[in-house]
């Protein structure tokens, strides 16, 4: 999930049946990857309640993880003989336990998300102030409504040297103030580690697609195909075999959404 959130990606309905005891989540219809940056974003039109909103993604994991344990009750135990009791002081030691053991996932998850963040960021140490440098990126990205793949996109060019304005990476943001003030963070930061900006974007654009299945895209391949040419989907599966690749000429495929986007539901039933 840490992995797949990294990428803008959202998952339309992260039910219980959709994650394997393999630790994998599966059956990724209908799902998203989100243009404007929104921790509130709802990619299944059908899901009126919020309930697997992007930022609700873990919670929502940890609950599917909890209805398991909740279903393995009548197998746990077995060691003291507390499982199947009909003591209710043996059957709450036997619920403690399984509780006790969801709790890694809290941190578990938290640190692969950070991992994956620093990573996006081109932090090659990590350090107790990344967390913050990481989320108040994000907050900015979020109050700006930026986009999301191309920021972290764009973030690969930023210059670390005395006075670089960095244009490409603050244009699209809205108060710049704000940006720069972070940027003057991220700057020191990123100097702090002695890489050189070229290293350093090599190794970002490994971590940050330059392409995604945005829905405009699928949308406009599935009328092709409707009408009998599947040139598009062709076209399209070639591209995101190499998210990360440049791909010189197709740069419509990366650039912002079109307005009409904005209007395109998916669900259930799409």
């Amino acid at each position: 999930m840490a992995q797949w959130q990294c990428v803008g990606f959202c998952h339309g309905v992260m039910n219980t049946d959709n994650m394997s005891l393999l630790g994998l989540t599966i059956d990724y219809g209908p799902f998203g990857f989100m243009d404007a940056f929104d921790p509130g974003h709802i990619c299944n039109h059908t899901d009126q309640q919020g309930r697997y909103a992007y930022a609700r993604q873990p919670q929502v994991a940890f609950w599917n993880l909890h209805a398991l344990a909740h279903a393995l009750l009548p197998l746990l135990g077995e060691d003291g003989g507390d499982a199947g009791s009909d003591d209710a002081a043996a059957q709450e030691r036997v619920q403690q336990r399984a509780l006790a053991a969801l709790e890694p996932y809290k941190d578990e998850f938290a640190t692969a998300m950070l991992a994956g963040l620093r990573a996006k960021l081109g932090l090659a140490q990590a350090r107790d102030e990344d967390r913050d440098l990481c989320d108040d990126f994000l907050r900015r990205m979020a109050a700006d409504r930026t986009d999301f793949t191309i920021t972290f996109r764009r973030l690969a060019a930023f210059s670390t040297a005395p006075g670089a304005t960095n244009d490409a990476v603050r244009d699209p943001f809205i108060d710049r103030e704000a940006f720069d003030a972070w940027a003057a963070r991220y700057a020191e930061r990123l100097r702090s580690e002695g890489r050189s900006d070229a290293e350093r974007a090599a190794a970002m654009n490994r971590v940050n697609p330059k392409f995604v299945l945005r829905n405009h895209l699928a949308e406009t391949a599935i009328r092709h195909a409707r009408e009998g040419d599947c040139s598009e989907v062709q076209r399209l599966h070639a591209l995101l075999e190499r998210p990360f690749d440049e791909q010189p000429g197709n740069e419509a495929d990366a650039a912002l959404p079109p307005d009409w986007a904005t209007q395109l539901e998916v669900s259930c039933s799409s």
